[in-house]
């Protein structure tokens, strides 16, 4: 049997047009007992996110718990790149039972839906595998994510992948938002965001630009 490639990307892949974004409880008090990841990286990797999809037009659903009266405010690297976007905030750990998200939600109205947030083993697990079990395609930001430990981490992430959730990192996600060098139309953007919290990527976009003039589309 002949197998044919064609130049064509596969549906597994991810695009701006076929899924929408699930940011849950980047606040301070979920932060300070976070272990997994340091402050600074998780900081990065939600803002490059945000940025990313505030971007590339990727409908983002942004959620609290307790916001005013335990775990305070989202961090301004998220809501800056969404300003006066309003924050659903909840009582509920698990996010997928929240009415007012899950009918925003249904008003976006996309199956694949792209998590991350604090903390992994309760807040991204709760709903992405009520997702999941709802017949919806699940991605986790796993970098953009964080807990108590490795461990709880880590376990976490293990639970959803076994259970047919698909992992995936920060900058991943904006690179296959951009995915071709030679979209113009998106080219400063992408390389502007991973400058600014694409960390020692960003810098080499720096050195190569100052440098020498270089383009990754040309």
């Amino acid at each position: 049997m002949t197998v044919n490639a064609t130049p064509i990307p596969g549906p597994l892949l991810i695009s701006p047009d076929d899924h929408a974004l699930i940011m849950i409880d980047f606040q301070s008090q979920m932060s300070f007992a976070t272990k997994s990841i340091d402050a600074v990286n998780l900081r990065n990797n939600a803002a490059l996110v945000a940025n990313g999809a505030k971007g590339f037009g990727v409908p983002t659903i942004l959620t609290t718990v307790a916001e005013k009266t335990f775990s305070g405010p989202m961090f301004n690297e998220i809501t800056d790149a969404f300003p006066g976007q309003p924050l659903l905030d909840r009582t509920s750990m698990n996010t997928w039972e929240d009415a007012a998200v899950i009918d925003e939600v249904n008003r976006i109205g996309r199956k694949r839906l792209v998590f991350c947030g604090l903390w992994t083993s309760v807040c991204i697990v709760g709903p992405t595998l009520s997702a999941l079990d709802q017949g919806f395609e699940t991605y986790v930001i796993a970098d953009a994510c964080g807990d108590i430990s490795e461990e709880a981490h880590e376990r976490a992430m293990e639970r959803m992948v076994q259970a047919g959730v698909r992992p995936m990192t920060s900058l991943q996600y904006l690179l296959e938002l951009q995915r071709d060098w030679a979209r113009t139309g998106t080219y400063e953007m992408t390389t502007g965001i991973a400058r600014k919290f694409g960390g020692a990527y960003g810098l080499g976009i720096i050195y190569a630009k100052t440098m020498f003039g270089a383009s990754e589309g040309h």
